[in-house]
C-alpha cells in the first residue's frame, strides 16, 4: 500500500507507507497514537478524525486513484 491514502471528508490524510496485506485480509487504521502492526496502523493524531455522525473514507491507490469510499450517516 505504499504511497496509498485514507481521507475523510474534511481533508484529513493518512499515507500508507511500507505496509503489505494479502488478499482479502483487512488492516485496521487508528486515529491516535500506537506501534504499527501487520494489521494495525496509527495516524498519530491526538484529536478525534472521523465523523460519529456523518463521514466519507475515501482510499485512493498511488496515482492518486479512487479506489473506495464508504460515507456514512448525514452532513449538516
Amino acid at each position: 500500500l505504499r504511497g496509498w491514502t485514507l481521507r475523510d471528508a474534511d481533508g484529513n490524510r493518512y499515507r500508507f507507507h511500507d505496509i503489505r496485506i494479502a488478499g482479502r485480509a483487512t488492516i485496521r487504521v487508528h486515529t491516535g497514537v500506537g506501534r504499527d502492526s501487520r494489521t494495525d496502523v496509527f495516524q498519530g493524531k491526538r484529536e478525534y478524525i472521523w465523523g460519529n455522525r456523518a463521514d466519507t473514507a475515501t482510499l485512493r491507490d498511488d496515482r492518486g486513484r479512487t479506489v473506495d469510499t464508504d460515507t456514512w450517516g448525514r452532513r449538516r
